[in-house]
């Protein structure tokens, strides 16, 4: 089965608010089994635009990924976000197919 991904760009607007939503969506993460493969770090941006700050977390499946999403207690997170920082999210199905050669 397919593993599940949140793939978030986000800039910022006021660092303190933001820790707090940080601290909220912990609750989520963990219920749902949600480990960062990014979060923060150096990148480069070589094509189209960018954000400041990128975030790729993983779940066991897109369902769970989606569920997390829909979820209570990534609900009450989410309201800390709000003024606190400008994001672009998708949630998207990993890929299990052949790789090339």
């Amino acid at each position: 089965m397919a593993k599940g991904y949140w793939i978030g760009r986000v800039d910022v607007t006021d660092p303190e608010a933001y820790k707090a939503y940080v601290a909220a969506n912990a609750a989520a993460f963990a219920k749902y089994g949600a480990r960062f493969l990014v979060r923060g770090g150096r990148f480069e941006a070589k094509e189209g635009s960018a954000r400041a700050r990128n975030v790729v977390i993983e779940f066991d499946s897109f369902d769970k990924a989606v569920a997390c999403y829909h979820s209570p207690e990534y609900a009450a997170a989410i309201k800390h976000r709000e003024g606190a920082a400008i994001a672009d999210m998708i949630v998207i199905e990993g890929y299990d197919g052949p790789q090339p050669a």
